[in-house]
């Protein structure tokens, strides 16, 4: 089978870890890449001279390349949902990073314009593809009835100096979609929609910072079988806490809620336990996503795109409620 040929929209670093992750599983090639500056397309392509990508400063242009089967969208969130609708509308595969729309109704429209199109949309969440994520869901049973569960992922941004200085960046921006919530809160929203669904109610504590926008917050879920999951996100604090579930039979444990070097299992009734469950971390950290990206594509596995498409409803309708409710408005909102 042909390798997918893939075009990308976005030539950050994380562009640059799918591609070059995707590339090693053999089933993508790099045809396409889009910049609104022909030297940045430019300079990206150079990283990979073997693949000979087509470079595009226009979105149409993009769109109407017939040897392009697949776009990866890694823009800035504002950005994400009508680049993938155009895309999607062309007839492309869609594989748009997190998070995928601000808001559910985008999110039913890119949907139902894939399905019309018979093309799969789905969203970038790579650590819940990771082998030790995997590894800690199957051992859920392990701690018996669910008493609660703390995840965090803090994790300093440079970018919080250029708000002390007082100047607004993107990631900081509401008017460019931007926050704490929408950024790494994904993925601690993300990992707990995963584990254990999604819950009866949200409700976010943010740090509100000089643009308006959230630094992090503390999210709290709770759920109808009498349980509270305790997100912590933030990108103006580094945070070095594991991220942990609770058992009437003891606790899971991993370091880091992505990029999971190893998985704990603590038997309460066992003082001092510590068994190790976890396996050895793929060191690139995108392959497991790419890898699996492909295979629904290839297959056309229309079960998984519905599953990851609940998966997606689930967090956005997390995000959504709890923006709105903090006042936390994207353009367009009120």
């Amino acid at each position: 089978m042909a390798p997918i040929n893939l075009g990308v929209i976005g030539t950050g670093w994380i562009t640059d870890d799918y591609v070059s992750h995707a590339l090693t599983t053999g089933k993508f090639a790099l045809g396409a890449v889009y910049s609104r500056k022909t030297e940045t397309a430019q300079a990206f392509a150079s990283k990979y001279p073997a693949q000979k990508p087509s470079l595009y400063t226009s979105l149409d242009a993009l769109a109407g390349d017939a040897a392009i089967n697949a776009v990866y969208i890694a823009s800035p969130n504002l950005y994400h949902f009508a680049q993938a609708k155009q895309m999607l509308g062309a007839g492309k595969h869609v594989i748009l990073e997190k998070p995928a729309a601000a808001t559910e109704k985008q999110l039913d429209e890119l949907f139902a314009l894939a399905y019309s199109k018979k093309v799969v949309l789905v969203e970038a969440f790579r650590h819940v593809h990771e082998a030790n994520f995997k590894i800690l869901k199957r051992s859920l049973p392990k701690v018996g009835k669910l008493l609660g569960a703390s995840l965090t992922f803090g994790q300093y941004s440079s970018r919080f100096q250029n708000v002390l200085r007082g100047e607004t960046p993107a990631v900081f921006d509401l008017k460019m979609a931007g926050g704490a919530l929408v950024d790494l809160g994904v993925y601690v929203i993300a990992a707990a929609v995963e584990l254990f669904g999604e819950p009866e109610t949200s409700v976010y504590y943010p740090i509100k910072i000089a643009t308006g926008a959230d630094g992090g917050g503390t999210l709290v879920l709770t759920y109808k079988e009498g349980f509270n999951v305790v997100l912590t996100a933030s990108k103006v604090f580094n945070s070095y806490a594991p991220s942990e579930i609770y058992g009437e039979k003891g606790t899971l444990s991993i370091p880091t809620i992505t990029d999971v070097e190893t998985v704990t299992w603590m038997d309460a009734s066992r003082k001092g336990s510590r068994e190790e469950l976890g396996g050895e971390r793929e060191k690139l950290n995108l392959k497991e996503e790419a890898a699996e990206h492909a295979r629904i594509i290839e297959e056309a596995d229309w079960d998984q795109v519905k599953r990851w498409e609940t998966h997606s409803r689930g967090v956005v309708r997390i995000t959504e409620g709890v923006r709105r409710a903090n006042g936390l408005l994207f353009p367009g909102e009120s």
